[in-house]
């Protein structure tokens, strides 16, 4: 390697700078979040709590034959008075028996109410269900479908592979009545893990909710994910439903969450209750697991809010940091070597104390066994991902091309 001349010596110190006040800021990022989510209260109900709020559940379903019978087994559990909630369960243009499964379990489930957009006519004699056609087609028009048809005042979202717990409608009722809610964001975790993708998935979504929660926390950067929400239909009709937003394949969480507590700062909030988890599994494959994760990043342009921007950023910039300092090293030395390892360590540990936190909470103390092999993934993910929904702007989810 030959000697850098006075030019290069200065731009190496300068990027090596700029690299240690990336690796600064993401610890104070990170430690904002830890420090938020212990902030964060446990909720649990008042004694005596006898919540009777009318309850509409919203599944959209596309092509869930597989998952759809146990997680309509999970709602039919619920301790919350079958009186007390309907289901609304929309087809979203299946291409598999998605819908006949529906009917027949909805023959027995007096309070299950089926939709079916496109698709050939109505069911045949099972109470309260509805052939739709015509329709536009993706998450939000389903979901939009669904609130047009509900009879209660709450509306609660979830998806069609998901596993509710017993008390979940209750929880939610309870908090609503309790807080007033304008929204509220529940906890989301992956379970029933097969392979080492699945078990990073596990703790990287658990890093997720931690952000999540410390977000409400704050009352700034606010995150959600749309498999465990609630709203009352009078908000979401008071800021317009979808309007605004729905030319976007995904944002039928986060982003109307945004519309929400811009109308209603007071009230939106996270119901922090390891009892109100809805549990789904992760991708099982690498291609549906990028597309996924495409799919979430595609409505992160559409962020009003500068502080979920500017954190997205420092991870972001901090993963290609310690990537290019170690190929760096070929042409400048062991030095950008030793700067890299730096980064990383720096990141790992602030990680480390995070994420333990976060499976402490879950009891999920076995998705730390193979914490450094994460490490790696996620700063490859974070870079590979963060620069592809940069450039791809059409990708496929369930046999649909999005943008």
């Amino acid at each position: 390697m030959q000697p850098l001349t006075a030019c290069q010596e200065i731009a190496v110190i300068a990027w090596a700078l700029s690299s240690a006040l990336l690796a600064v800021a993401y610890v104070f990022v990170v430690e904002q979040y830890r420090s938020g989510w212990r902030k964060l209260p446990d909720w649990t109900p008042r004694p005596g709590a006898s919540p009777s709020t009318k309850i509409s559940v919203i599944i959209p379903a596309r092509n869930e034959a597989t998952n759809l019978p146990k997680c309509l087994a999970s709602i039919a559990k619920q301790s919350y008075p079958a009186t007390l909630f309907e289901v609304i369960l929309l087809d979203d243009h299946s291409e598999d028996d998605t819908f006949l499964l529906a009917q027949s379990i909805a023959e027995r489930q007096a309070n299950l109410r089926l939709v079916r957009l496109g698709g050939e006519g109505a069911s045949d004699g099972v109470t309260l269900s509805h052939a739709v056609t015509n329709l536009a087609i993706g998450k939000k028009a389903t979901i939009e479908t669904g609130i047009a048809l509900a009879t209660g005042d709450l509306i609660v979202c979830t998806d069609a592979d998901c596993l509710l717990p017993p008390d979940w409608l209750w929880l939610l009722a309870a908090f609503f009545e309790e807080k007033r809610a304008k929204f509220i964001a529940a906890p989301v975790n992956f379970h029933r893990e097969n392979n080492w993708l699945q078990r990073f998935q596990s703790l990287d979504f658990l890093g997720m909710m931690g952000v999540t929660g410390a977000g409400f926390q704050a009352g700034s950067g606010l995150l959600c994910n749309g498999a465990n929400l609630a709203y009352p239909k009078a908000v979401f009709q008071e800021v317009g439903g979808f309007e605004g937003i729905a030319g976007l394949a995904s944002g039928d969480d986060m982003l109307l969450l945004h519309k929400v507590a811009k109308r209603h700062p007071d009230g939106v909030f996270f119901l922090k209750n390891r009892a109100a988890t809805v549990f789904t599994e992760a991708q099982p494959d690498l291609r549906s697991f990028v597309s996924q994760r495409l799919r979430w990043a595609s409505k992160s342009r559409s962020y009003e809010d500068w502080q979920v921007t500017l954190r997205l950023s420092v991870v972001f910039l901090l993963s290609w940091a310690i990537v290019l300092n170690l190929l760096l090293t070929c042409w400048l030395g062991w030095p950008l070597a030793m700067l890299a390892l730096g980064l990383f360590l720096a990141k790992t540990v602030v990680d480390f104390r995070f994420l333990g936190e976060l499976c402490r909470y879950f009891g999920r103390r076995d998705l730390m066994h193979n914490y450094l092999l994460s490490q790696g993934m996620h700063i490859a993910y974070i870079i590979s991902i963060g620069t592809l929904a940069n450039l791809v702007k059409r990708y496929e989810w369930k046999g649909r091309r999005m943008r």
